[in-house]
């Protein structure tokens, strides 16, 4: 028999126990902060993509940025659904749960199904750690777990084990246990060891030995679910069927940032991010900060203000501008904002939405921030708004939000969330060269003795994009009411009506310049499920269920939200009822009765974490009853 720090990933493939093939599975990880579960669930995330599986995440912060040991408020998780089909969430439930302490399987418990396979660490549960949690006696001991497949695994003492002959420290050791649990879920599911080791020596190569002991602890861990007589059986997610091409695991902020950079290329701009560190936006700035070779600049401001005026002040130069935050920040945004609306230069406002009011949630999802971007600051003060429906969507949108800034000389708003931000699925790697340009013009020097008009209009009524310098271009700009034609500040009542009403008129014309709202699902019906933002997949895939089940239900998804698309009155009429569900209490249902005097009826929800499909599921049956 093969020792469990000597054996290869190879040798291990081929168990001795029975293997059952599953369609899906859903495994979670979690512990104290300082445990690794989120590495644990990045690193089987990117094995399960490796291994051609359909993926979709879900981490789980805690909003503390170091509670006590041991709490409740410390725990952090990380969900991971994996499929031999196409998926769109990260599960409603969980099929294996990992707890490393008494805190996350009292937290986490409610979510595994019935018989569902739970590991713990079982030199967690002792008095100290029983008593933080709530617990007055040991649930491996009261009988409180009898639903559930339960195996209390000894893995910190195991994992010492494992390294001992290292000679490391036992805070050292205990770091490795994260990669224990890791082997033994990797064996669990049929996954190879392979990425993992090389992430090992990627990332720890420096350091041999602590290198050498995550290699043992992850080897260890494998090992202990082949030789153990408590697993009975390992479980195998065959390939998903995808599109041919080159797929990677990527995040929507990863996205958001990849897709910034193309966008840069294809319009043959300089890109200048302005942006203060923020819950969940600030890995846009990480990433972009990255890539300094693409001509990329990124300005970590003071505070929110100088960072959205430091990307006004680039768009006026000529660059792609970018400022990205969440609500609080975007709240502090709004007046600097209106001033680029007034001065009309093409900005974007990445708004990476949390659980508000005020701190209110920073580390859990909400999309409460919809009527913010789209009616927030003072005065008539129309902004483009569209959204992401997921992570690898926030490629494709955030371009989509650039091609509309320029076009029409205006600064567009693009709402992702905290779900979006930080999950991950596949996503294909594009053709660059099939991508068209984002066309970018500027106008040339102006003859001796002609006059420049910076507030002249082309025939979407987007002015000029007038760069500094050009000979005969010298214009004023500013946050004054502008005289139409030759921007000069002006304070008569009727050019104020005449201003107000152009700039309305031009973000309302995008209406004729984005796709038609399309449906999945039958043209005409009861029941159609209209959804924007990170609520795609639970929507879809609960519209998707009902149909299977003979439900005359379709599914809508927006993701222009000003203007709304040409089309939307009437594909809307052609059902008997609308639901909006909503992270939110009823923001977008709101906006769509007031537009469209439909009596939408809303499910919304406000508990920092997405919809269900069962939520969903029940909501459209009711309704259809």
């Amino acid at each position: 028999m093969a020792t469990s720090t000597g054996v290869s990933p190879r040798e291990t493939k081929h168990t001795s126990k029975p293997v059952k093939e599953l369609v899906a599975a859903t495994v979670r990880f979690c512990g104290d902060s300082g445990d690794g579960m989120q590495l644990a669930g990045t690193q089987f995330t990117n094995t399960s993509a490796l291994a051609g599986n359909d993926i979709a995440t879900f981490p789980d912060f805690p909003a503390e940025i170091r509670a006590p040991r041991g709490t409740k408020a410390g725990v952090s998780g990380f969900q991971i659904h994996f499929a031999s089909k196409e998926i769109f969430t990260p599960g409603d439930q969980v099929d294996a749960l990992v707890a490393f302490n008494p805190a996350a399987l009292v937290t986490n418990l409610v979510d595994l199904v019935s018989g569902g396979i739970l590991v713990v660490n079982k030199d967690a549960f002792d008095e100290k750690g029983l008593k933080q949690a709530g617990y007055e006696e040991s649930p491996l001991e009261d009988g409180s777990l009898r639903a559930y497949q339960v195996f209390p695994v000894e893995i910190t003492r195991l994992t010492r084990l494992a390294v001992e002959e290292l000679g490391l420290g036992m805070k050292e050791a205990d770091r490795c246990r994260n990669f224990y649990a890791m082997g033994l879920i990797f064996w669990l599911y049929d996954r190879s060891l392979d990425p993992t080791l090389r992430y090992i020596e990627a990332k720890f190569g420096k350091r041999p030995e602590i290198a050498e002991a995550n290699r043992r602890a992850l080897k260890a861990g494998y090992n202990y679910g082949e030789t153990t007589e408590a697993f009975a059986s390992q479980f195998r997610v065959n390939k998903a069927t995808l599109t041919p091409g080159l797929y990677r695991n990527i995040m929507g902020n990863e996205a958001t940032a990849y897709g910034l950079i193309t966008a840069a290329k294809r319009s043959k701009c300089e890109l200048f991010l302005g942006s203060y560190p923020i819950t969940p936006a600030s890995d846009i700035l990480h990433e972009l900060a990255k890539h300094k070779n693409f001509g990329v600049r990124t300005f970590q401001a003071e505070d929110e203000i100088a960072a959205v005026t430091s990307a006004i002040g680039a768009s006026f130069g000529g660059a792609m501008a970018i400022t990205t935050s969440s609500g609080p920040g975007i709240a502090l945004k709004q007046e600097a904002i209106g001033l680029a609306v007034m001065t009309e230069l093409p900005l974007l406002i990445i708004n990476v939405q949390r659980g508000g009011p005020s701190t209110g949630l920073p580390t859990k999802t909400e999309q409460a921030d919809l009527l913010q971007a789209i009616c927030g600051r003072n005065g008539e003060c129309p902004v483009p708004v569209i959204a992401a429906r997921s992570p690898a969507d926030c490629f494709d949108a955030v371009q989509e939000a650039w091609r509309i800034a320029v076009r029409y000389m205006t600064p567009v708003f693009l709402l992702t969330d905290g779900y979006i931000a930080n999950g991950s699925e596949p996503w294909k790697v594009p053709d660059l060269k099939a991508l068209e340009p984002i066309e970018v013009k500027h106008p040339g020097p102006v003859a001796e003795g002609e006059v420049f008009h910076p507030y002249a209009r082309d025939e979407r009524l987007a002015r000029p994009w007038a760069l500094p310098g050009t000979a005969g271009l010298m214009h004023r700009i500013g946050g004054l009411e502008k005289q139409d034609i030759t921007g000069n500040v002006n304070y008569e009542p009727a050019n104020h009506q005449h201003m107000v009403d152009l700039r309305a008129k031009k973000v309302a014309n995008i209406a004729l310049d984005i796709p038609q709202q399309t449906v999945m699902g039958p043209a005409r019906g009861k029941l159609l499920v209209l959804s924007w933002g990170g609520t795609y997949g639970a929507c879809a895939t609960a519209v998707r269920d009902v149909q299977e089940k003979g439900g005359s239900v379709a599914h809508a998804h927006l993701r222009y939200l000003n203007p709304f698309p040409a089309n939307l009155a009437e594909l809307m009429g052609n059902y008997d009822k609308v639901l909006i569900p909503e992270l939110n209490k009823g923001q977008l249902r709101l906006l769509i009765r007031g537009e469209y005097l439909v009596d939408a009826v809303g499910l919304n929800k406000v508990q920092g974490k997405p919809f269900s499909v069962y939520e969903l599921v029940n909501k459209i049956n009711e309704l259809l009853a």
